[in-house]
């Protein structure tokens, strides 16, 4: 008997799923009115441009005939064909990609913790407040000043203009010949785009663990002064652990961005200085290239060049998100934190 009203029961609450969820959206339509325009954004922005990828893997431009017959994995295959020119740039890219984002995690990670610590210790909210807005300005500014404000520093001396103040103190160390410029040069460009990078973003990245530190209890600071912590102390077995949520989700979404370098900030400090393409040139800078939207001297127009970029690019997705999945795995087996 008790079986029979059990299952009336779940018979009945699987008829009324719908009549409920109706219901609920009637009751909270405020709110997902306002989820649209995120909608909206993540249809037009995120999922439509997913249906390009399939222009990998047909013959595209060239006779007429074929250029929606599907190529099956020819272009891609080229990446892997060492007599083929994209084979080289391909792995020159995806190395490129990789040392530059490992330089960022190493230095750009700890460094916006390192700052929020400095935050959290400075008890004077109108000095931390003013510290806080002026580590945060570089991030507001916008990516062509900041290129632009390199490119001045780092130009070589012209007939109408005297060197920028970095060429000149490079060419006084010996680390620079006259009459060079600092961009042109491969070994100078990874520090250069290292160390603009943190300027530019260590200050905004600073909030999120800020807050982390905000929101440990005041009381555990005091259990840790009463049993005689030493600051250093209170930071490793208070501070840390009270933000180790944050920080794991935070390397965890930092990781799945490891191969995603943008082209905008390479493209505006390299230009068309062919010679550092050497440590310069990353995935998406060879796709913006072999898309054919440089309009210069750089842009790639060889037979199947949009293809293999298409290529590349979802390459280099694939590789992201299983980095993305195998951390979450990681962090999820050694603590309970993870992102699903």
């Amino acid at each position: 008997m008790q079986k029979i009203v059990d299952q009336n029961v779940i018979d009945q609450v699987e008829r009324e799923k719908w009549k409920r969820t109706f219901l609920t959206l009637i009751k909270d339509w405020r709110l997902y009115v306002l989820l649209l325009p995120m909608l909206i954004f993540l249809v037009l922005f995120k999922y439509k441009p997913i249906a390009g990828i399939l222009e990998g893997f047909r013959w595209g431009v060239g006779e007429n005939i074929r250029v929606n017959e599907w190529a099956g994995f020819k272009w891609g295959l080229l990446l892997f064909n060492t007599e083929s020119p994209y084979s080289g740039w391909f792995w020159r890219a995806f190395r490129n990609t990789f040392v530059n984002s490992m330089y960022g995690l190493f230095f750009g990670f700890p460094i916006p913790i390192f700052l929020a610590l400095l935050f959290s210790e400075v008890k004077n909210e109108k000095y931390r407040s003013v510290l806080q807005v002026c580590c945060y300005l570089p991030h507001f500014v916008s990516v062509v000043a900041i290129t632009t404000l390199i490119r001045m520093w780092c130009e070589s001396k012209t007939a109408i203009a005297a060197a920028g103040i970095l060429n000149q103190m490079l060419t006084s160390i010996g680390w620079l010949t006259e009459g060079s410029g600092v961009i042109a040069q491969p070994r100078f460009f990874r520090p250069i785009y290292q160390i603009s990078g943190v300027w530019e973003g260590a200050g905004y990245g600073s909030i999120v663990y800020f807050a982390a530190v905000m929101a440990i209890s005041p009381t555990s600071y005091e259990a840790a002064r009463i049993d005689g912590a030493s600051k250093w102390q209170q930071i490793r077995y208070v501070t840390l652990p009270g933000m180790a949520p944050t920080l794991t989700i935070m390397l965890i979404m930092r990781i799945g961005q490891i191969l995603n370098v943008g082209y905008e900030k390479i493209i505006l400090l390299v230009g068309t200085e062919s010679t550092a393409y050497e440590t310069s040139e990353v995935i998406s800078t060879l796709v913006y290239r072999l898309s054919g939207r440089a309009g210069d001297a750089s842009t790639i127009t060889i037979e199947g060049a949009q293809q293999v970029g298409i290529v590349m690019d979802l390459f280099n997705s694939i590789i992201a998100m299983c980095l993305v999945l195998g951390a979450n795995a990681i962090s999820r087996r050694v603590s309970s934190t993870s992102l699903f």
